[in-house]
């Protein structure tokens, strides 16, 4: 249930570069202060006066995730905001909390930033919250719902959820702490061994093959920008993991035909093997009011359709150059 953007090559990065790359340094860091004395953290990206657009990330990943849309809501002169759900990047962990509880940090979020109108992408593990938004937010201050290969719910029965991640939702829901602490082991082994020069060079040779003939980033500076991306979600350890990992298996606190919120764009990949396309479809099919769009993609592959995505969703009489 990893994000739709471009595919890295590992699973699961655990390097952070001692300082900000200065891909990211243009970003800083904010936080709000919620209801219940938590904080939000949380980055923005595109077009500081643009429409906004709030993007909820993967599991495992961090706001950082949506720098790579950066680019793209320049282009249309769009606002990305993109929070840090509790326990991942800066946000404080919250014991106990549910995936329907995401719209009260949301409402505090937007209140914050004086924002009554927004739209709202859900990319791969953020799009269950995507749809708790669409439930539980007022209609009126959404101009859109969207959820870019989705995770789909377990609820559609498990023989779709692939073999990895019910082993991993057994383990979050039966051994928590032995979990928690086999994932903090294998950050640190990754941590450690992101950092050799065998995998130095492995990346720099990746990122070479793939960069786009305008793409001028020093392949250091991208390959730092990559893994710090990659790892901001363990910053505060694995409990966020971990205590997602638990939400995604289990029941997501509402029922897909009381969502009213009219309508819900879903695009999903019939070649996706993190989330196969028959959950999608049963949510879809639930939902009483969405739209289904199918792609022969994978889940790595589909984020090469985001442009098409963001510029579908956020109201097309925005759209405009931005400003520099």
């Amino acid at each position: 249930m990893k994000a739709p953007f471009p595919r890295l090559p590992f699973s699961l990065s655990t390097a952070t570069p001692t300082s900000i790359p200065p891909s990211l340094a243009s970003f800083p860091d904010k936080t709000v202060s919620l209801r219940d004395g938590r904080a939000l953290g949380y980055t923005e990206y595109g077009c500081p006066s643009g429409y906004p657009l709030l993007y909820f990330h993967g599991w495992p990943s961090s706001r950082l995730e949506a720098f790579l849309a950066d680019s793209i809501a320049k282009r249309h002169g769009i606002r990305i905001i993109s929070p840090d759900r509790p326990g991942f990047g800066i946000s404080t962990f919250q014991p106990h909390r549910r995936i329907i509880d995401w719209p009260n940090d949301i409402q505090d979020l937007t209140r914050h930033l004086k924002i009554s109108r927004f739209a709202i992408l859900g990319g791969s593990g953020g799009g269950p919250y995507a749809v708790a938004c669409a439930h539980a937010l007022p209609h009126e201050s959404l101009s859109a719902v969207g959820v870019l290969a989705g995770a789909g719910p377990w609820i559609a029965g498990t023989q779709d959820v692939p073999l990895v991640s019910r082993m991993m939702g057994v383990a979050a829901n039966n051994v928590p702490w032995a979990f928690t602490g086999m994932t903090n082991m294998l950050v640190s082994t990754l941590r450690w061994v992101s950092g050799t020069s065998y995998v130095t060079r492995w990346l720099d040779n990746w990122i070479e093959s793939t960069k786009k003939e305008d793409d001028k980033t020093p392949t250091q500076e991208g390959r730092e920008t990559l893994l710090r991306i990659a790892f901001e979600g363990f910053a505060q350890g694995s409990r966020g993991f971990v205590h997602e990992a638990q939400l995604l298996s289990q029941d997501w606190g509402f029922r897909f035909e009381d969502v009213t919120y009219d309508k819900i764009r879903i695009w999903h990949g019939t070649q996706d093997a993190n989330s196969h396309i028959r959950l999608t479809r049963y949510m879809a099919e639930k939902l009483p009011h969405s739209e289904l769009q199918e792609w022969e993609d994978t889940h790595y592959t589909i984020g090469e359709r985001l442009e098409e995505v963001i510029t579908e969703l956020v109201p097309k009489e925005i759209h405009r150059p931005a400003r520099s």
